[in-house]
Order: C-alpha cells, then structure tokens, then sequence
C-alpha cells in the first residue's frame, strides 16, 4: 500500500481530481472511467487534453473519495492500466 498522508490533509468525502496520462488511445477514457466506476460508482465526464505531437492524452477525472484507502487504491489500480505512463 501506498504510504500517504491523506488522511492527513483531508476531510473526507470530498471531490479529489485524478489526472491519467497515457498512451493515446481511442478506449484509454473508458478504461480510465471504468476503473474508477468500480470503487466510486457515480456520473463522470471526465476532460481529456491531447499532447502537442498527440502521442499521449491526458484524462482529469474528479471522483468522491471517502478516505485515505480509497485514494490509494484508485491511484493503484489507474496506474495498473495497459498504456497508463503517469496517474497525479
């Protein structure tokens, strides 16, 4: 597990903003949005910014966390998708 100071710095719930990048691809958003309708069912609209050479898009989702374990495992299983280089 991850070893963060969330629980720290935060009241939960809140709205926390994860940022994906990853190699561009047309199903990268759905997967992204998938992951995180598994451990935060909701309604997302995720943004997506493509890279100047369009090699990468860059996906911002805002999700409703409830506690320090929750962000880490979204932060965990994001990272752990095929094509993902960074999850912030």
């Amino acid at each position: 597990m991850l070893d963060t100071k969330f629980d720290e710095l935060m009241d939960f719930p809140c709205a926390f903003p994860f940022k994906v990048v990853g190699e561009a691809h047309e199903t990268l958003t759905d997967r992204v949005v998938a992951v995180v309708q598994k451990h935060a069912p909701g309604d997302y609209s995720p943004s997506t910014r493509i890279s100047s050479k369009g090699s990468y898009h860059s996906i911002t989702i805002r999700v409703t966390v409830t506690s320090k374990d929750h962000i880490e495992v979204l932060y965990t299983e994001l990272a752990a998708i095929d094509g993902v280089r960074r999850v912030l």
